[in-house]
């Protein structure tokens, strides 16, 4: 049978080495894989293999390009399919920066299907730091945790896409006020994933996780968004509407927008691009708007057998006589976010009834200064 294999994420390296000291007490003949990707810039990362006694192995890996997605092809997955037969469970001690996906899937590949089997991915978080790291909006870099040379990414931005992605979250550290703000805060931001304490982890000996599932939480399309809540200060508030954005109104609102909110997220549409399903993404004050491929709405009824059934389905689910998929649907999160301010300013972006009458062919003329960043190529 296939070796169990747990991802420990998160960029809290206190947090994640106690999370992965207890699995590797709780679970006999198990071993874990880390790689300090300090030094990933020269081309040098170490790699160490340690268990409940002590580190047993010790290397440096010298790398033809310097990332995370070389460190796993060419070091990790090989001494993961070698340990595997000689382990009880395995457990992959990632780097600070390295969001998990990616491990997540290289692991599930048809290559190690029969030898490896991905069970759980937690994230491990610092009580006493979360609130406040998920409002930095400091590059990597400049805290001294890239992932790879040149590494643009900002700590924010990992970090919610450590969180939102994993099966499970475990917050060490902090006292009992922080403890609580955590779980607040979680609350918002990944209301469907459990919260453990590093005194009761979750099992993860079980059957495998299914990464396509795990991509469509997150993936624009079908990702799982939060729903309208309160807790304490703390708001997420939904918009959604099926009238296309005019995209020079909406390109004035993203400041106010993004910077009075910690986290916003979803899919729209602009009434420039009709064709295309744009993404979303903002954290600390930093955005990303990026073209997410076609609505089905704009494809020919014999191209949706080869989408996914995930994605069709929540085509089905969001379809609209006029509009088909279309549907601008966006989540705030933030303390003291006014959601009927939000929603107002959202709403005054959207086309007027008569622009909307005015159709298509009026609409490609409007001023886009979404157009130069998108670099859209209309080809559905």
């Amino acid at each position: 049978m296939a070796t169990p294999v747990v991802l420990v994420a998160g960029l809290h390296g206190t947090a994640r080495t106690a999370t992965v000291d207890r699995l590797l007490a709780e679970h006999p003949g198990s071993v874990a894989v880390h790689h300090d990707l300090s030094k990933v810039a020269k081309g040098r990362v170490r790699r160490s293999v340690r268990d409940t006694t002590g580190v047993l192995d010790t290397a440096d890996v010298r790398l033809a390009h310097g990332c995370i997605t070389c460190t796993v092809r060419e070091d990790l997955l090989p001494q993961l399919l070698r340990l595997a037969p000689v382990s009880a469970l395995l457990i992959v001690d990632l780097w600070d920066s390295v969001e998990p996906r990616s491990v997540a899937e290289a692991i599930a590949c048809d290559e190690a299907r029969d030898t490896l089997r991905l069970t759980t991915v937690l994230t491990a978080l610092d009580a006493e730091a979360m609130p406040d790291d998920i409002t930095r909006g400091e590059r990597l870099t400049e805290v001294g945790k890239p992932a790879a040379d040149g590494d643009q990414r900002y700590l924010a931005e990992v970090l919610a896409r450590q969180l939102e992605y994993a099966t499970g979250l475990v917050l060490h550290g902090g006292d009992e006020d922080d403890r609580e703000l955590s779980h607040a805060v979680l609350a918002h931001l990944a209301p469907v994933t459990p919260i453990y304490s590093i005194n009761a982890l979750p099992p993860v000996t079980g059957a495998a996780v299914c990464v396509a599932e795990l991509a469509e939480r997150v993936d624009p399309a079908t990702a799982q968004l939060p729903a309208d809540a309160q807790t304490g200060e703390i708001t997420t508030a939904v918009w959604r509407s099926r009238r296309p954005l005019h995209p020079a109104r909406l390109f004035e609102a993203v400041d106010e927008l993004v910077t009075e909110s910690v986290r916003s997220r979803g899919r729209f549409w602009l009434a420039t691009h009709p064709s295309r399903l744009l993404a979303w993404d903002a954290v600390a004050g930093i955005i990303s708007v990026e073209d997410a491929g076609p609505w089905l709405a704009a494809l020919p009824g014999a191209a949706w057998d080869l989408i996914p059934p995930a994605r069709r389905l929540a085509a089905d689910l969001d379809w609209d006589t006029e509009h088909g998929d279309r549907v601008q649907h966006l989540v705030f999160a933030g303390p003291d976010l006014d959601p009927v301010h939000f929603r107002a300013l959202l709403d005054s972006c959207l086309l007027t009834e008569a622009e909307e009458q005015a159709g298509p062919d009026a609409w490609t003329r409007y001023d886009d200064p979404f157009a130069p960043i998108l670099d859209i190529k209309e080809n559905a």
